[in-house]
Formats: structure tokens, sequence, C-alpha cells
């Protein structure tokens, strides 16, 4: 079954209530998601992007704030499953793109 890569942009960041509460919401929504979601993920900390010429601090345009991956069917189901995450609801949106894999 193919696998999708769901990264979290925006929502800036929480207070440590809200950490607690989106955390809460996160592990409910996983829970949803069942054996579909292969990895949770996790936020992501300080970057540096690679670039042909160059490497440099900080994220590449449009920075990723987090990651999980899922396994779906197709695209179509994958973005489906995300929907309803809490991520969403909090004022932030989510990437969902597939593993392409050669062959």
């Amino acid at each position: 079954m193919p696998k999708f890569l769901v990264t979290y942009h925006g929502a800036g960041a929480p207070t440590p209530d809200e950490a607690h509460e989106a955390m809460t919401a996160f592990m409910a929504w996983a829970s949803s998601a069942g054996e579909a979601l292969i990895d949770p993920g996790a936020p992501l900390g300080p970057a540096k992007t690679v670039t042909a010429s160059s490497v440099s601090d900080g994220p590449a345009d449009g920075p990723a704030n987090g990651y999980s991956v899922l396994q779906a069917a197709d695209l179509d189901s994958a973005v489906d499953m995300v929907r309803t995450h809490p991520f969403i609801g909090r004022g932030g949106s989510l990437q969902v793109s597939t593993a392409a894999l050669p062959g």
C-alpha cells in the first residue's frame, strides 16, 4: 500500500496549556487513524537548507513544523484521513505528499 508524507505548516507556537490540549487531540486523531498511521512523526526543530551551491541555516521555503507518515490506498484516501486532524483546527495546514518509490 502506498505511503504518504504529511507535513505540518503554520499554527504558531502553542502555550504550554495549548500544547497539552494539542497533544491530547493529536492522540485521539492518531487512534482513529489506526494502523494507517505508520509513523506518528514529531515536531521539527532547527534546520539547515541544502542546495546545489550552499548550506544555510533555517528551513527551506514553506517551512514544515512537523510530519507524520500515513499508509493509504491512494492520495485522495490519505487526504480524507487528515480532514479531521486537530492541527487544522488550530489554524495550521497539512500537505499530503505521495512518497514516490523508484521502479
